[in-house]
């Protein structure tokens, strides 16, 4: 037989207190909607635009596919060597950032703070730095891309390490083991799912934001987006478009599928 607790009921305190927190953030959230030009009626108003738009990109300029063959390909090199090097970056890194294996609370919290330092900062924002270093060109979205990788895949690495079962690594510290032998034998085989998963993850990601870096000279189907853009060649902007949405769907795919089988018992 189950037995159900209820709560006890509020008092008129507490529902005047709730009454005024919910009236504070719709007071908050009205304030910000303003600040921000939020309206619906604005939006009504340039839906025409929109419209206009959108019509001048059909029929879209399929003879200009035969341009892009180099950008996708470039694009999809830029995902991968970006996310491969944010994985070289973030493996030294990730064993100090676990609370469970870093060697002083000094060293996590520092650790975790280049995580955050990392990941905090746009893509776009690095590919500009690097562009003013190493000119324009793939390799400073590749730059931009491993930067902020290694951020990201530092945390969700150094997150999975803390995760592992404990029992394993006292064992192996409790026979002598060294700092590497517990590593390999005892962390990695439970951490390594969760890298992979996260790496597939990082690299559809990358994906994604190397179609924008483009548009910064970080090279890519995005500058062809930006350039067709610019010259008002909005038939080869759709064309742009439709091809970085497949591009995205097919990476979705895979790599959910990839994702499925990695973490299927």
């Amino acid at each position: 037989m189950r037995t159900f607790i209820l709560g006890r009921p509020w008092t008129a305190r507490q529902w005047t207190i709730s009454a005024l927190v919910v009236a504070l953030l719709l007071v908050a959230l009205s304030w910000s909607a303003r600040s921000i030009n939020l309206s619906i009626a604005e939006l009504v108003r340039g839906t025409p635009y929109m419209v206009d738009l959108v019509s001048r990109m059909m029929p879209p300029n399929w003879a200009f596919l035969s341009r892009l063959v180099q950008p996708v390909f470039e694009t999809v090199q830029l995902a991968i060597w970006g996310t491969l090097l944010a994985i070289v970056l973030a493996l030294p890194l990730c064993f100090l950032g676990a609370r469970n294996l870093s060697p002083s609370p000094i060293v996590f919290h520092v650790t975790r703070q280049l995580f955050n330092a990392a990941r905090g900062i746009n893509e776009i924002i690095f590919a500009l730095i690097f562009v003013a270093a190493v000119g324009l060109g793939p390799f400073a979205g590749v730059l931009a891309l491993s930067i902020h990788g290694a951020g990201m895949l530092g945390k969700f690495f150094a997150e999975a390490i803390e995760e592992a079962d404990p029992r394993p690594v006292e064992g192996l510290r409790a026979t002598g083991a060294s700092p590497l032998q517990v590593i390999v034998f005892a962390v990695l085989p439970q951490a390594l799912p969760g890298w992979i998963a996260a790496t597939l993850y990082r690299l559809e990601v990358n994906l994604r934001a190397a179609t924008i870096l483009g548009m910064v000279g970080a090279g890519g189907i995005g500058f062809e987006l930006y350039s067709s853009l610019k010259l008002f060649q909005y038939e080869d902007t759709a064309v742009c478009v439709i091809v970085i949405l497949a591009m995205v769907m097919t990476a979705d795919y895979v790599s959910s599928r990839l994702r499925a089988r990695i973490l299927a018992p």
